[in-house]
């Protein structure tokens, strides 16, 4: 098999969908896959961690799903034999994947997508979230054909999700609170927080702040942890062990959200991207997480008000955990992720 995935990251963008293709590549990789990337040029990119990752990267203008995006993708596949490209991209729509398919019928495409905002030319759709009415909302935007993956179940998860307990605990302290807003955090949720947590009493809990590449203010949330004895990371591969290890998180929407109910760790969650407002809003009517709002409506004061709440009563946390693995069909394991699978009856 030679796929290759078309998937941007940038300052304004962010890195959720860079990480869950090399999840995605990862396993394809296990089944034998030949993969490789093809990334727009674009500030806050993620290529040479991509290519940190061994995988094979193409990079092209800053064309966004335009015309010139298309014929730059077709370039690269006229030098290559590829049985499948994946999209994981916004600006990319029906008139991108028709182009492509026009010109290389064989090619089986694959979208990747949770707007349900456009139509789409593809063979296998994916869309890993929860909505109410997650199993009609592509009904009218894809081909009769299309196979559709929709749902928690098809989560893209990095093994080390996988291969750990979830978290399972009676709370009646709140030790360790984890601060993760993605890759970018281009609302600064971060500084917020950490603005909030000046006015909490905190000294007895382990705070840990996770920042990407990608943030630009990296460097100040780093000179903060210092002067408060707050743990600081950077870019690091192994977030779930610090999910596991947390009592309590405060984040964004999308998929580093799911991978917190997946583990059954409550969060706070702000919603920083319109992609994330379904999503985060049925979550927090399941009962899974607590949502704040729009960040633009979220203040510091905001955050001091739900965490000494939450701090207050720590015991809300043990149901809001079972709602969310019941959410997420975590106890589910599987021999080939169901993705995979999929791809590889595609494929045959």
């Amino acid at each position: 098999m030679n796929i290759i995935i078309r998937v941007d990251a940038s300052i304004e963008i962010g890195s959720g969908h860079v990480m869950r293709c090399l999840t995605l590549a990862d396993f394809l990789q296990e089944k034998g896959a030949e993969v490789a990337f093809i990334c727009a040029n674009l500030e806050g990119n993620m290529i040479d961690f991509i290519r940190e990752n061994r995988y094979k990267v193409f990079p092209i203008g800053k064309g966004l799903g335009n015309v010139i995006d298309a014929k730059a993708t077709i370039d690269i596949l006229n030098e290559h034999q590829v049985d499948l490209l994946i999209v994981d991209h916004y600006q990319i729509d029906s008139n991108w994947e028709k182009t492509i398919k026009e010109k290389y019928y064989s090619i089986k495409l694959m979208v990747i997508d949770d707007l349900a905002n456009r139509e789409h030319e593809c063979d296998l759709l994916l869309d890993q979230n929860y909505f109410k009415n997650l199993n009609n909302r592509y009904d009218h935007l894809i081909p009769a054909h299309c196979r559709k993956l929709l749902g928690p179940k098809y989560l893209l998860l990095r093994p080390e999700f996988y291969l750990g307990d979830k978290v399972k605990k009676a709370y009646k302290t709140i030790q360790d609170i984890l601060v993760f807003y993605g890759g970018s955090d281009p609302t600064n949720e971060t500084l917020k927080v950490l603005e909030a947590f000046d006015r909490l009493e905190v000294s007895n809990i382990n705070v840990h702040v996770v920042v990407g590449l990608s943030n630009g203010k990296r460097d100040h949330i780093k000179e903060i942890c210092a002067e408060t004895q707050y743990s600081y990371y950077e870019q690091i591969d192994y977030i779930a062990s610090l999910m596991r290890k947390s009592d309590l998180a405060l984040g964004a929407g999308g998929v580093t959200m799911w991978e917190r109910c997946f583990l059954g760790l409550p969060s706070i969650v702000t919603v920083v991207a319109e992609n994330q407002i379904g999503s985060t809003h049925a979550a927090a009517e399941y009962g899974a997480i607590w949502n704040l709002g729009w960040h633009e409506s979220v203040n510091m004061s905001n955050y001091v008000d739900i965490i000494n709440r939450v701090l207050a009563s720590p015991e809300m946390l043990t149901g809001m955990s079972n709602r969310a693995r019941r959410l997420m069909h975590s106890e589910i394991t599987y021999h080939t992720h169901p993705v995979v699978e999929a791809i590889l009856e595609v494929l045959e």
